[in-house]
């Protein structure tokens, strides 16, 4: 029971803390960067500066305030984990290492003051409280695997036009950096911004291979990543990269069109439990139920 008082009492202190900074802190903080600017007078035009969102104003601040320390009793294996995991999903948030492994154990004292206080008074509270602890250990990770698969989901379905578009490209006579930066300038989605990101690293002096070898290594995606090795083949052999890129792009067009027929395929069977649990019931409620209902009246009348 004291442990339980005492999580309550750290969970009202972090939320009195959330609501005064989203009150107080960005105005103070917007009118001291403007004194020190423009000088006093610029206090009246602060009130025209336009706020920062509510997660990056008030929850970020926390996060990055209680990192500091949660980050020094996690396990090493757990924190690179956390940050692989985090990089596949783009960084959601803009969540660093720390924050994001803050705001998991917040979620799961939370969840489990939250059962405890729901269940007050029941011989089950305890058994509630477990249960919240082990939602509050779960929803964080489903939901960053959800963030990481629709990610992957969205450069598998653009990759096919984004290498069309670079195709037509270099075959008009632009170099291969000079194309892709053509396109990710046209285009927008994280395919687009992984590839600025490979654009970036070439001009601060990595090489172009070790640059798209690192674009495979942190998406995980089997398409790209064909895409990329065979690009770094490429170059190593002097091949035209235009022929490369036609033949990959007709390539990832075939593999959407396997992939959508495979869906296809697999709807029947995944059709089949909600027919047979849901619907198949409710089809003999109606045909069988008025046969059922004159059954049991004539049975009920021939036993009188």
């Amino acid at each position: 029971m004291p442990l339980f008082l005492g999580a309550i009492a750290i969970t009202v202190t972090v939320i009195v803390y959330l609501v005064a900074i989203a009150m107080y802190e960005p105005r103070e903080r917007v009118d001291r960067r403007l004194d020190r600017v423009f000088g006093q007078s610029a206090q009246a035009a602060s009130i025209s500066v336009p706020e920062e969102p509510f997660f990056q104003r008030a929850v970020l601040p926390l996060l990055t305030d209680l990192s500091r320390w949660v980050i020094r009793i996690t396990p090493v294996g757990w924190r690179n984990s956390v940050r692989y995991k985090l990089i596949l999903a783009g960084n959601p948030g803009g969540l660093e290492t720390g924050q994001f492994i803050t705001l998991y154990l917040l979620v799961m004292v939370a969840l489990t003051l939250i059962f405890f206080l729901l269940t007050q008074g029941t011989k089950q509270q305890m058994l509630f409280s477990f249960v919240g602890f082990g939602f509050g250990l779960l929803i964080p990770d489903f939901w960053l695997k959800g963030r990481i698969q629709a990610r992957q989901g969205a450069m598998r379905k653009a990759l096919p036009s984004f290498l069309d578009l670079l195709t037509v490209s270099v075959e008009a006579g632009l170099g291969f950096d000079a194309a892709l930066a053509r396109v990710t300038a046209r285009e927008s989605g994280p395919l687009a911004e992984e590839f600025q990101r490979v654009l970036q690293e070439i001009r601060m002096g990595k090489p172009r291979r070790d640059a798209l070898k690192d674009l495979g290594g942190r998406t995980e995606v089997k398409e790209l990543s064909g895409f990329v090795a065979a690009l770094v083949q490429a170059d190593q052999l002097g091949v035209s990269i235009g022929n490369v890129l036609r033949v990959q792009a007709q390539q990832m067009r075939r593999s959407r069109r396997q992939r959508a027929e495979e869906a296809a395929m697999k709807a029947p069977i995944k059709m089949l439990f909600p027919l047979v649990f849901f619907i198949f019931p409710s089809l003999f409620i109606v045909l069988l139920g008025p046969a059922v209902i004159q059954l049991l009246g004539t049975f009920g009348q021939m036993t009188r």
